[in-house]
């Protein structure tokens, strides 16, 4: 019940959202017109965010699932059966706002029941599994295109899978129910960093109710915008390798089937990772994974972008996306544990919304960024950019991880 409806979700997603584009463009849309309809989801969860918080603090998260599942399936059935380009744009712009309020409700939950000592590995699972139906979805798509003849079967597909979800969170145990049923003041169930080292306050508003998102970043304020920012940048350059590489391919001629293998290779290095980078954060401490993935991602892209016109181009591509992968599956995770180890007690989902609007911008950020510096200038040029930005980005974490976050000392007695 902790793992499983995000999965569902997420396997849903993964099958819906990467037909989007080719729904557009069935309903009369260009090629930039279709690509700006599929980008309305990046905008709907960067939106969906504020309410999200709102919401996690004032009903919980199992209603806040609830209810993230029964809007989903309202825009899933919208954007089955209303015609035209403006109904399918606002029905992904709903979806895009369910699915941030279920993501940050099952990270609110995680954030405020799992002990610090084995946080990042429960996170890194969580994350895990979104990966896994995201990876997994389009594998589905494929099989209901060949099955159906009609990209709105995934759509029905992603429909279906809520109509599952709803009553799963409606009536299955309740995580949280259990979690604060057997938690004990004196056992540290509830081990989030402390009010002074996170730079937050724990201060409930009157009822003992969490206050709104826009508060909390205020409060916050100091550390959003040192190792918030950090962070961010490090959200950037994970969404720039999912727009820089296929473009990379192209650019260099190589043949759509090799794109794609050298894709899933990157991807399934990437996958094949999630576990172990929580590992290596819950023994060793959170730098430990985030500064070799800043490092190996800023650099590789960076190095990516002299290789263009070199001789072996189709191999340097290959070797660069899986170190690109490599550098993504150890940062697996890391965003939702910088966020849970940050989030003060008081206030837990108000503060996560903030976190996840900040870091969802960087996501949203980097392939606008990519793209109008490839038109403008050139490929290259917008792959160094990305590599600068992922170097940048680690030595913001060197320089503000050490303050915010718990030491390698603190995870020792922790797990003691």
């Amino acid at each position: 019940m902790v793992y499983l409806p995000s999965l569902v979700f997420s396997v849903g997603e993964g099958a819906m959202i990467p037909l989007i584009p080719v729904i557009a463009t069935q309903r009369g849309a260009d090629i930039p017109t279709a690509a700006l309809i599929a980008s309305i989801l990046i905008v709907g969860s960067l939106v969906g965010n504020v309410p999200a918080g709102w919401l996690v603090g004032r009903l919980g998260e199992r209603a806040t699932m609830v209810i993230a599942g029964s809007v989903a399936l309202i825009g899933a059935v919208a954007c089955a059966l209303l015609p035209g380009l403006a109904w399918l744009t606002a029905s992904v712009f709903v979806i895009g706002l369910a699915a941030a309020a279920f993501a940050l409700a099952r990270h609110a939950f995680m954030a405020t029941w799992v002990p610090i000592a084995f946080r990042a590995r429960a996170l890194s699972l969580l994350g895990g599994s979104t990966r896994f139906g995201m990876f997994t979805g389009p594998f589905v798509a494929a099989g209901l295109l060949a099955l159906f003849g009609s990209a709105d079967a995934s759509v029905w597909f992603f429909a279906a899978l809520m109509v599952v979800l709803i009553p799963l969170v409606l009536f299955g145990s309740d995580p949280e129910e259990r979690a604060r049923a057997e938690s004990d003041p004196s056992s540290g169930v509830r081990q989030a960093a402390s009010p002074e080292a996170s730079g937050t306050s724990s201060t409930t508003s009157p009822g003992g109710r969490s206050d709104g998102v826009l508060a909390s970043a205020w409060r916050a304020r100091e550390v959003l915008m040192r190792l918030g920012l950090a962070c961010m940048m490090l959200a950037s350059v994970r969404a720039a390798r999912q727009v820089v590489l296929p473009l990379w391919g192209v650019s260099i001629a190589m043949g759509t089937s090799d794109i794609a293998l050298v894709v899933g290779l990157s991807g399934a290095v990437d996958f094949a990772l999630f576990y172990a980078s929580g590992q290596v954060m819950d023994r060793f401490g959170r730098l430990w994974a985030a500064l070799p993935a800043m490092v190996l991602m800023g650099s590789g892209f960076l190095a990516l972008s002299f290789t263009h016109d070199v001789p072996g181009g189709h191999a340097w591509f290959t070797a660069f996306a899986a170190l690109l992968g490599l550098g993504n599956g150890l940062s697996s995770g890391i965003l939702m544990t910088v966020g849970a180890d940050l989030s003060p007690a008081g206030s837990t989902a108000s503060f996560l919304g903030a976190w996840r609007l900040l870091t969802d911008t960087g996501s949203a950020i980097a392939p606008v960024m990519v793209s109008v510096v490839a038109a403008a200038v050139s490929l290259p040029l917008a792959t160094g950019l990305v590599g600068v930005l992922g170097l940048a980005g680690a030595a913001g974490l060197l320089r503000w991880g050490p303050r915010y976050l718990p030491s390698r000392r603190k995870l020792a007695e922790m797990r003691a």
